[in-house]
Parts: structure tokens; C-alpha cells; sequence
């Protein structure tokens, strides 16, 4: 007989449901439930990446419904409500069967997380159940997801170690000038993977990135992704990982922005090589030690109660009295306008450490902090760590080594 190579415990889906629904009645007192399309967030709150609907009723026991899958989905998801389904319309109806009856009546509205409904599946939807009112729930599912479980937590920290040994031990042994961007992508992937990463990354707006490997001026390649290193990537078509023709020269800086993910768990991490001999050019290394200063006092800010946004304003005021105002996370246009964003699932989540974000942080919430400055002629030294935030302050998951190594 098949057997699933993890089950989530149902004690764990429990913490879950039990905060999402608190977080339903403060931000959406009139809806019903939760109704979500997104695998993704059905593996978070399921333990399995369905294809279909997750129904989360405010009181009552939630109902997966599967498209396809559902001999699997049977093994990995402690749910005791799963049911196959084909058509929107169905929906009603498998709901009562479960005993989670659809809201009714004229006032009745469903949160559903309109991120994911494309604009079909959301016309689809309204057509077939059309005695409902659907209204966002987005925010719901990412704050729940932004508080990590003991369980979650678990994972993040292994992660994180295993990515700071393959960083700052691993690598320095295999990379060395006359590597393209390729290789060291690659070579970097391939230390990854014999620490257990899964290999892609997943990003919120859907995608999957491995990460860049940066090497000089292509750190301030410019880009489409919304991050502050450029790079050039292997193609137009693959804006990721590193450019083949582009070498790693001695006295020239390399930066590699690559994530790990364990289980399904992102950690990030920014680490940057000088090609060389002592001493690093000076204005890299200035540049770096800025980073670092900056990153060990907002790190040392992340506590429960402070405030995302301000912990942005204090990382721009010590760039620019470090005289990087303009440079600080890009150059010109190409500048981000954050410090650093939530991360667990996605490799981008709930908060951004950007101006607008004011709710204050919690403890139990990952995030990952990367200063960095652009530097015309010479790329894009920084640093970047992920961080749990505990009662007494942060804690670096992927090391508190953030300095810059020297590779001859």
C-alpha cells in the first residue's frame, strides 16, 4: 500500500484553522468562511497541494474538495471531510453532504483569496453559486500564514542552518575565479541540493526562481523582478540564475542572492565574495560594512510590537547618513522601495518592511532583512539573513557571520 512521505498532524491543521478563524470575525465579521483556490495555501491549511477548493466554514469542520489526486490527497491530509468535485455548481451541495453548509441567505458573503481566482474561474464561480457574496479574503490568509507554528518553525531553522553552511563553509571551498555566473549558480544549486533543498523557490505572485549569482556590474543589471540585485540570467525568457558569458575576474565582486527550501520552508540569504587577494576594494568594503551595521540595527529592532514600516524609515536614514542615500537597495530607477519582506511558504510573504506596512510584528513571524547599495562600476555589495522574532527579540536562522569572504 502507498504511503505519504509526510502527514501533517491534525493537532497542527487545528492551530491554523484557530487563527485564521480569529482573524476572519476581527477583519471580516460578516463572512461565513473561508473559500481558496490556491494549492498552495490548500497545502498550508490541509497538509496536501490540492487541485480544488478548501472550504473553512467559521464554525464547523472544513471540507477539501479535489479535482484530481484524491487517492493522494486521502494519504497526505488528516482532513476528514475530502470529496471529489468537477463543477463549481457542485459546491453547495458537497458542503451540506459534510455537514459545512454554505452560508445562505441575502446578506451572506464568502472571503475567498481573489489573488488566485483567475479572472474564469472567479466568473465561473459568481454564475454557478450566485446566492453568494464574495468578498476578499487575501489578508486573512496571509496573516495567518505569517505566524508560524512550532512545527513550521522547526523546519525554518533547519533550513536556515543547512543554507549558512553551504554559504560561508561549502562554497568558498568549490567557487574560484574564471567561473561564469552559470557555473556558480549551479555549483551553488548542486551544494543546496546535497543538504536536502528542493530546488525551486516559490515567489507569491506564482512563480519559481532558483536565485542570481551576480558578478560585478550585473549586480545593477536592471530588472523586472522586484528585488534590489540585477542580473543578467541565462536568457530574456529565464531572468534567473547567471549569465554564461559572464566570468568571475579576480578583484571583482560576486554576489549570490539564493534561497533554500526544506519541506516546502524558504530561508534567504545574501552572500557576497571578493575574487582575490587582500586587500577588497576599498569602496566594496565600505559599502559592505554599512550593510551590516544596517542590518544588525534593524535586526535587533525586530520585536514583538515594533513596527515594519519605521524599521524601513530608521534602514533608509543610516544609508543616507552613511552617504548612500541614492544608492541604498539600487541605483536610479531601478531602486526597490523595502528592506525586506515576510518568508516562509513563498519566499516573498506577509509583512514588507516598506512604508504603508504598520501593523506591528508578532512573535513566532519570519522574515528576511537585505540591505544592500549599488555601486556604479563595481555591483551590488550586501547582506541579507533570515530572522524569527521571539519574546526577547530576533534570531538570525541562517547565520550571524554576514561578512564578506575573500576567495584567491
Amino acid at each position: 500500500m502507498a504511503t505519504s512521505l509526510e502527514c501533517l498532524p491534525a493537532e497542527e491543521t487545528q492551530l491554523r484553522w484557530q487563527r485564521a478563524r480569529r482573524l476572519m470575525q476581527a477583519l471580516l465579521p460578516d463572512a461565513g468562511g473561508l473559500l481558496l483556490s490556491s494549492p498552495l495555501t490548500i497545502y498550508y491549511f490541509t497538509g496536501t497541494l490540492g487541485s480544488g477548493l478548501f472550504w473553512l466554514p467559521l464554525e464547523g469542520e472544513p471540507v477539501l474538495l479535489v479535482r484530481k489526486g484524491l487517492e493522494r490527497t486521502l494519504l497526505e491530509s488528516p482532513l476528514r471531510h475530502i470529496r471529489r468535485f468537477r463543477s463549481y455548481k457542485e459546491l453547495p451541495g458537497l458542503c451540506a453532504e459534510e455537514g459545512s453548509p454554505l452560508p445562505d441567505g441575502k446578506s451572506a458573503s464568502v472571503a475567498v483569496d481573489m489573488k488566485h481566482f483567475s479572472w474564469e474561474q472567479s466568473g465561473m464561480l459568481m454564475s454557478r453559486v450566485p446566492s453568494l457574496r464574495f468578498v476578499p479574503g487575501d489578508a486573512v490568509v496571509a496573516r495567518t500564514r505569517a505566524v508560524k507554528t512550532p512545527w513550521e518553525l522547526n523546519k525554518m531553522r533547519l533550513a536556515g542552518e543547512r543554507h549558512n553552511r553551504c554559504m560561508r563553509e561549502v562554497l568558498p571551498g568549490i567557487l574560484h575565479p574564471g567561473m561564469s555566473e552559470r557555473e556558480i549558480s549551479l555549483a551553488a544549486l548542486a551544494a543546496f541540493n546535497d543538504e536536502g533543498h528542493g530546488g525551486m523557490v516559490r515567489l507569491s505572485g506564482g512563480g519559481v526562481s532558483p536565485g542570481s549569482a551576480s558578478v560585478g556590474e550585473s549586480g545593477l543589471y536592471a530588472t523586472n523582478f522586484d528585488g534590489p540585485l540585477g542580473t543578467r540570467g541565462l536568457h530574456p525568457s529565464l531572468p534567473f540564475a547567471g549569465d554564461a558569458g559572464t566570468i568571475w575576474k579576480r578583484g571583482q565582486l560576486l554576489t549570490l542572492d539564493m534561497g533554500f527550501v526544506l519541506e516546502g520552508y524558504n530561508t534567504d540569504k545574501t552572500q557576497t565574495y571578493w575574487a582575490g587577494s587582500d586587500p577588497v576594494d576599498p569602496e566594496v568594503q565600505r559599502a559592505h560594512d554599512v550593510c551590516e551595521e544596517i542590518l544588525h540595527a534593524t535586526s535587533e529592532a525586530l520585536k514583538p510590537g515594533a513596527v515594519p514600516s519605521a524599521i524601513w524609515q530608521r534602514a533608509q536614514e543610516q544609508a543616507a547618513a552613511a552617504g548612500y542615500g541614492e544608492q541604498f537597495m539600487g541605483v536610479g530607477p531601478e531602486r526597490v522601495r523595502f528592506l525586506g519582506h515576510g518568508i516562509g511558504l513563498n519566499m516573498d510573504e506577509f509583512p514588507a518592511f516598506a512604508k504603508g506596512f504598520d501593523l506591528p510584528l508578532e512573535e513566532g513571524m519570519t522574515v528576511a532583512l537585505e540591505p544592500k547599495i549599488g555601486l556604479p562600476g563595481l555591483g551590488m555589495p550586501g547582506v541579507e539573513n533570515t530572522f524569527e522574532i521571539t519574546a526577547d527579540g530576533a534570531r538570525s536562522l541562517s547565520g550571524t557571520d554576514w561578512s564578506l569572504i575573500v576567495i584567491g
